[in-house]
């Protein structure tokens, strides 16, 4: 299954919400709000407060039905103790072949960031299971229909940066597989029915794209 399309990132719901300031007492509420809005993916930055402990607070909230993680990971301490956390998922801003390893000898999922084709199949090879495209303001629908006739079609790309609801139909019809979510929904002190109207809406715009 390395380096290629794994079935929980982009099924049913192929969107990682990114709660990057997310402190543990707002976890379980935050993660609540978001999965009743459909959301099965989500990632807490390391550059958060105290993530490890958010991490394990949604782990412990939600079990195996919700696959929690890590975003910017940087080295192979962190993915050591996102596994003592119960996080399964490894995100990278960068594609260092040590943190892949690491997180894949811990049995988790590892998604790179990438920026150029040549990082994209260093990554592979190294044993990343999707592609985080980053940033996608760097990397416009364009750029990813032409990384698709290049890497393996059965690979999940998900665009990083600057993703709207309304940015989302042009970068599927691209080939991306589907997306990370920040700022446009979920910044620190957001109140619970913001973020419900803002999951919502990508929920919603994400649904109404073509097949």
């Amino acid at each position: 299954m390395t380096g290629r399309l794994v079935a929980d990132v982009v099924s049913p719901l192929p969107l990682v919400a990114i709660l990057r300031g997310l402190v543990p007492e707002r976890a379980e509420a935050v993660g609540d709000v978001l999965v009743e809005a459909g959301f099965r993916i989500i990632e807490v930055p390391l550059n958060s407060p105290r993530p490890f402990d958010s991490i394990d607070c949604l782990a412990r909230r939600f079990g195996p039905e919700i696959r929690v993680g890590a975003g910017t990971v940087r080295d192979a301490g962190s993915v050591r103790r996102l596994a003592e956390a119960g996080g399964t998922l490894v995100v990278m801003p960068h594609s260092d072949p040590n943190v892949i390893a690491a997180a894949k000898s811990h049995g988790m999922l590892c998604m790179p960031g990438v920026a150029t084709p040549t990082e994209a199949f260093a990554a592979l090879d190294a044993g990343a299971d999707a592609l985080k495209l980053f940033p996608a303001e760097a990397l416009p629908p364009p750029v990813v229909k032409a990384w698709r006739a290049v890497l393996p079609q059965d690979l999940a790309l998900l665009p990083v940066g600057g993703i709207t609801p309304g940015a989302m139909a042009a970068y599927m019809a691209a080939g991306a597989s589907g997306f990370g979510l920040g700022s446009a929904l979920f910044k620190p002190g957001i109140d619970d029915a913001t973020l419900a109207a803002n999951a919502r809406a990508f929920v919603d715009a994400f649904r109404e794209i073509p097949n």
